[in-house]
């Protein structure tokens, strides 16, 4: 189920795009992409304290997401055979920080416009689907400032697992 979630994640989030204006566009897998059009999350990856270890970290290029898998409680639909959960799964979306966010600063637009990045990203994981997995979902959102250059949002989804074995 992870790996399936994963898969699933990076794939969604490739087809995300930065149109010329600024705005957000989907391009889908196999279809050819708009000119000046660029991708608009740059490196996807498992989730290990990276923005933590900003100096130690081999560099990426952000907009990046991390995934985080929440610890999953199994429940026993048939013993030995198959298993349902409620999970969650958070995504570290690190952005540049843009500068001051202030009523009257020159950067406050574009500053901001990193929840325009995180409504897109929904918009691409809403209601996703798979083999193991169903109804996955926003549930959570929060912003944490606490990095000198950059800013990580962490919007958390629930989802409905399964394993069959």
């Amino acid at each position: 189920m992870r790996k399936e979630l994963y898969e699933m994640l990076c794939e969604q989030l490739s087809k995300l795009y930065v149109t010329p204006d600024g705005s957000y566009g989907v391009v889908e897998e196999g279809a050819t992409v708009p000119e000046g059009w660029w991708r608009a999350i740059r490196h996807v990856d498992l989730w290990n304290h990276n923005v933590e270890f900003l100096e130690q970290e081999d560099q990426w290029e952000r907009p990046a997401v991390f995934v985080e898998f929440h610890p999953i409680e199994w429940r026993t639909l048939v013993i030995g055979k198959e298993y349902r959960t409620e999970g969650r799964v958070s995504l570290h979306v690190v952005t540049d920080w843009q500068g001051s966010s202030a009523a009257g600063s020159a950067f406050k637009d574009e500053s901001l416009r990193v929840f325009d990045l995180l409504d897109a990203i929904h918009g691409v994981l809403a209601c996703q689907r798979g083999r193991t997995f169903c109804e996955f979902d926003l549930s959570g959102s929060s912003t944490n400032h606490n990095h000198e250059e950059i800013v990580e949002n962490v919007e958390t989804y629930r989802f409905v697992g399964i394993r069959r074995l």
